[in-house]
């Protein structure tokens, strides 16, 4: 049964640029298997140029600001592929696509690791650390959840919050929640 590795892609755009995403990477085995939804850049990018860098960060504020306009995050060259990495992740591992399995939803490419470096020490995350990124789980699937469900994980994430968060978990917890109160009320204003 496979794992899953919740760390930052970033992946290159057509233009060059860096496209970041916060994703779950499947681990069978030491088989990474990327699973992009249709549409999505990472997708894109899978296919055009067939790399992708996973990026280990304890900085949760990414996750989050992935998911709420806030993605410009200072990255550097990577050492094999073509293409970046955030500048201060923890550690990184480069890819290449080597198959694919076309999907309606979500295809899955098939990668292998063709570099990896730890850049710091991981000292393992805090109780909000985990929260913040159960929410950001949440918050890339607000269209596909009931609200309902949404509340109750919220409610019971804020505990580990409330109880361990330092500034960077309050801040990136802080942009989720407004991420999911502008999603209620749009849903709501829509519904009238």
């Amino acid at each position: 049964m496979p794992f899953i590795r919740e760390c930052i892609v970033t992946t290159v755009r057509e233009n060059g640029s860096t496209h970041i995403a916060p994703m779950g990477i499947h681990d069978d085995k030491g088989s990474l298997v990327i699973l992009p939804f249709k549409p999505s850049s990472t997708l894109d990018n899978l296919e055009r140029h067939g790399t992708a860098t996973l990026n280990y960060t304890d900085d949760v504020r990414i996750y989050a600001g992935c998911l709420t306009g806030r993605s410009d995050w200072p990255t550097c060259s990577t050492e094999v592929i073509e293409g970046m990495r955030l500048e201060n992740c923890l550690a990184h591992t480069e890819l290449e696509v080597t198959d694919k399995i076309d999907d309606p939803v979500r295809p899955k490419f098939f990668c292998k690791t063709v570099h990896e470096e730890i850049h710091g020490p991981y000292y393992g995350y805090n109780r909000a650390q985990s929260a913040v990124i159960e929410l950001a789980i949440l918050v890339s699937r607000l269209h596909m959840l009931p609200l309902a469900k949404i509340h109750q994980q919220i409610e019971y994430l804020k505990i580990c919050v409330d109880k361990t968060a330092g500034p960077r978990e309050t801040e990136a917890w802080g942009w989720l929640m407004e991420k999911v109160d502008s999603f209620q009320i749009s849903n709501k204003e829509n519904l009238q």
